[in-house]
């Protein structure tokens, strides 16, 4: 359909919003109609500091618009809301703040709602760069952080107290994968009048919804999936209400937080695809973890999705998929085996992050700092990203791997 040039567009189809279709929809289709953009099928990217206004007075008023307009470009562009718009329809939330890093939108969604002397529940399977910032800077400013076994469910409520201010949750949890009861914690927060926050990053909105979980700010890094290509740098909270929206959007604006309209413009084409490369990634994921559990020095794989996995269960009773993330558990790995494991692979890469197009395998020891250890100082852990490349070749650089390993160790035995 071409423009018309006179600004009128015949009749927009309804909107996503309030339709009945599915979340593979949602992906192509969420955020502005093309007909809103004179119809280009992506958000422009806009670029900005400064925005001007017509007169004194609209310009005196401006901060009304602090919430859904574009009033500076700290605060968004139409590049910013166009994403977020989207992000909301696949988490099913109110509103989205776009954050310039998925620990950034862990660090604005924590501190826009404990203050000194608060109390924060947090998993104990948290992400790394999380239980650093509680360490690092709360705990500096007074609040209380006290960690929970991932598997307390609903006796989380002998942990509660009157100044408990939020309850933190990542599922599955990093690095071990050890999943929560979602509704059994957030039925408990509900009642007492405690927040909810969980860092969805694993599943991303399409394999679980946190906020139809009982859930009040869904977080994600969308470095990862979201984007699915390791170019850009992005967070993103989602608010279940219109009060959580506006104290997080206050609380990136107080710090300053802003996310590169380039990055909201890579995020959002990313979600395009999202569905299909999450296929693949499961699909491949599987076919690894088949592959795995054959090895003879594999103790345990790390999976929810699996059968075998300890939280198999909740994983099946509340997700709808799994990402290509997941654990292996070896029986040891000396320094020398170590290299040689890892230094010599063809397609997987050593590397920070996941959700990228790449396969990686990186160590994940010594053991995560835990006050409830999961078995994961036992053996040699390792962290796999199931990228896109074909399994079959990625199972051939696994094997040679492995072969690796056991020469070094029939030499050891030889002498």
């Amino acid at each position: 359909m071409q423009d018309n040039h006179d600004g009128k567009w015949p009749e927009e189809p309804a909107s996503p919003k309030g339709t009945a279709w599915q979340d593979p929809t949602r992906a192509v289709h969420g955020g502005p109609r093309p007909r809103d953009q004179r119809g280009l099928i992506n958000p422009p990217v806009d670029r900005a500091s400064t925005i001007i206004y017509d007169s004194v007075d609209a310009y005196m008023d401006r901060h009304q618009g602090l919430y859904d307009e574009v009033i500076y470009g700290l605060y968004g562009t139409r590049t910013t809301f166009a994403l977020a718009e989207a992000v909301s329809e696949l988490e099913g939330g109110c509103a989205t703040v776009i954050t310039s890093s998925g620990t950034s939108a862990i660090a604005l969604a924590l501190t826009a709602f404990v203050a000194g002397s608060d109390h924060l529940l947090v998993a104990d399977c948290v992400y790394g760069p999380t239980r650093k910032f509680l360490t690092d800077v709360l705990a500096r400013f007074g609040v209380e952080v006290e960690y929970f076994r991932p598997d307390i469910g609903a006796e989380i409520a002998g942990l509660c107290r009157s100044n408990t201010r939020l309850i933190y949750m990542e599922t599955p949890g990093s690095q071990t994968f050890d999943m929560i009861d979602v509704p059994a914690i957030t039925a408990v927060a509900r009642s007492r009048g405690i927040l909810t926050a969980l860092d969805n990053t694993w599943a991303t909105p399409l394999f679980f919804k946190p906020l139809a979980h009982g859930v009040d700010i869904s977080l994600a890094s969308a470095t990862k999936y979201l984007s699915g290509h390791s170019d850009c740098l992005l967070g993103t909270m989602t608010a279940a209400s219109d009060a959580v929206y506006r104290q997080l959007k206050d609380a990136a604006a107080r710090w300053g937080n802003c996310a590169s309209p380039d990055n909201c413009y890579l995020v959002h084409r990313g979600i395009r695809t999202l569905d299909a490369r999450l296929e693949r990634h499961q699909r491949t994921a599987a076919t690894l973890i088949e592959w795995f559990a054959q090895q003879p020095e594999v103790v345990a794989v790390r999976y929810p999705a699996h059968p075998a996995d300890p939280g198999h269960a909740i994983w099946k009773r509340d997700f709808t998929g799994a990402s290509g993330l997941f654990g292996v558990q070896l029986d040891g790995l000396t320094p020398p085996e170590t290299s040689a494991f890892f230094n010599e692979f063809s397609l997987f890469q050593l590397g920070s992050s996941w959700g990228g197009f790449e396969s990686l395998a990186v160590p994940a020891w010594p053991a995560p700092i835990r006050d409830f250890p999961n078995g994961e100082a036992d053996g040699a852990l390792i962290r796999i990203h199931a990228g896109l490349e074909a399994p079959q070749d990625l199972i051939a650089d696994l094997a040679a791997a492995f072969a690796r390993v056991r020469a070094l160790r029939g030499r050891g035995q030889a002498s």
